[in-house]
């Protein structure tokens, strides 16, 4: 038996990923739906991504700006792309100019890059752009991110000031040994619940 293509194996992850999903939608009490799986296809070809998609994904993320504009036209319009960790302020209107589906911005780590792209967003006349506020929960000064005691103020930002911005959440980068390093989760629902707070 011939061994299975390399975007054969992409689908087969695929599906195992999201029959991990359902499983622990359904052991919290939530259902699949509720959740969204972003496949993170940065440094993969078009055509890897077109079999991704042709299996029923649309959701796909990555975190070059010129990867994903170069991506974006090549693939089908009902993708919807996510753009995935730190990115600058002046290329804010390169991504949304050249990426006209894309869905969100993951994350927005602090006031500049959000006006940045409020602004890019008003020039292009599209709707609101879907953003997550990145909270560094490890501390790592390689991570992007805002420190967790000041994320409500650039929730605050986003929500008041930028009103091409749609807050959809938080969003971090822990650590790689997640078992070893349970703190990074406990400072994100920290600042998830103070968030919810003040969004009511």
């Amino acid at each position: 038996m011939a061994a299975p293509t390399v975007e054969g194996a992409a689908v087969t992850a695929l599906r195992s990923v999201l029959h991990r999903v359902r499983q622990a939608a359904e052991r919290s009490g939530r259902t699949q739906e509720q959740i969204r799986v972003v496949a993170v296809s940065k440094t993969k070809p078009v055509s890897l991504i077109r079999q991704v998609y042709d299996a029923g994904h649309r959701s796909f993320g990555e975190n070059y700006v010129q990867e994903i504009v170069d991506k974006a036209p090549q693939l089908p319009e009902d993708i919807k792309w996510h753009f995935v960790g730190h990115l600058q302020s002046n290329k804010a209107k390169t991504l949304l100019g050249g990426v006209p589906n894309l869905d969100m911005v993951e994350g927005v780590g602090n006031e500049k890059i959000a006006n940045h792209l409020d602004k890019a967003v008003s020039n292009l006349g599209r709707k609101p752009l879907k953003v997550l506020v990145q909270v560094n929960t490890s501390g790592e000064e390689s991570k992007s991110g805002i420190d967790p005691s000041s994320c409500l103020g650039i929730v605050e930002h986003v929500r008041l000031r930028c009103p091409n911005l749609e807050f959809s959440g938080l969003m971090t980068i822990g650590m790689p040994d997640y078992t070893s390093t349970p703190e990074n989760f406990r400072v994100m629902d920290f600042s998830f619940r103070r968030a919810h707070v003040l969004l009511h």
